[in-house]
């Protein structure tokens, strides 16, 4: 069940908070995006794997939603003799950041929105309460 605004706001939020909060990562997405900030170079889907100790297929799904959510980049090294494979890098901090303040402000500007339309349907209600009935 999702948490009330008011109750996420009495939380100790941390930057993994952040993360599921806007995008909804999961505890695996979390530790694949760690494990990649931690790396001194990108990773392929197979190094993943191995270090967070899943399946490929597991460590694939993972890194597919950070890159849809824009935490993850993939990269295409290519072979001499032909063919090519990828390599995952972390998103810049500064860009996943920005990122999330265009999503907050989205999300503020709806919120009052709405916040405007409750007030004046419940202003309406009040000054006129045998109109708001019919």
């Amino acid at each position: 069940m999702t948490d009330s605004m008011s109750e996420m706001l009495r939380q100790d939020m941390t930057c993994e908070g952040l993360l599921e909060c806007f995008h909804g990562t999961k505890e695996l997405d979390k530790d694949v995006f760690g494990l990649l900030v931690e790396s001194s170079e990108p990773l392929t889907v197979d190094e993943i794997a191995e270090r967070i100790d899943r399946e490929r297929s597991t460590a694939y799904r993972a890194v597919q939603r950070l890159m849809q959510a824009g935490f993850v980049q993939k990269e295409q090294i290519n072979y001499d003799q032909g063919g090519y494979y990828h390599v995952y890098r972390p998103t810049d901090p500064d860009k996943i950041a920005d990122d999330m303040q265009r999503m907050l402000n989205d999300w503020y500007a709806k919120m009052g929105q709405l916040i405007g339309e409750f007030r004046e349907k419940y202003d309406q209600q009040m000054a006129d309460p045998v109109a708001a009935e019919q």
